[in-house]
């Protein structure tokens, strides 16, 4: 039992020299992590800049005045009805190019 007693300040001394050894790593962890975090942040403000910035260009193109977002449109829907028509050579021909 004396032993016991001899031994508890050298058990006390190392517990307390691994309670700052956690502590001292526990910092340096959540200083990482702080770190990349505002890194990240940082990426994710800068892409959100750009969204925005290409937002307000499509907000300022499609208020524009001189801008018909509607007769273009219908133009693209013309020009695929005729694509869809048969606009080309019909395959039976009974007159044929000779060569």
């Amino acid at each position: 039992m004396e032993w016991m007693i001899g031994f508890a300040p050298f058990l006390m001394v190392m517990f307390i020299v691994w309670t700052v050894s956690r502590s001292k790593l526990e910092s340096k962890r959540i200083s990482a992590t702080a770190t990349e975090t505002a890194e990240k942040a940082a990426q994710y403000s800068s892409r959100v800049q750009q969204l925005e910035d290409r937002v307000r260009v499509l907000e300022r193109i499609v208020t524009d005045r001189g801008y018909d977002v509607a007769t273009q449109i219908e133009a693209l829907r013309d020009s695929r009805a005729v694509e869809g028509h048969d606009a080309g050579v019909p395959l039976d021909m009974t007159r044929k190019e000779k060569v």
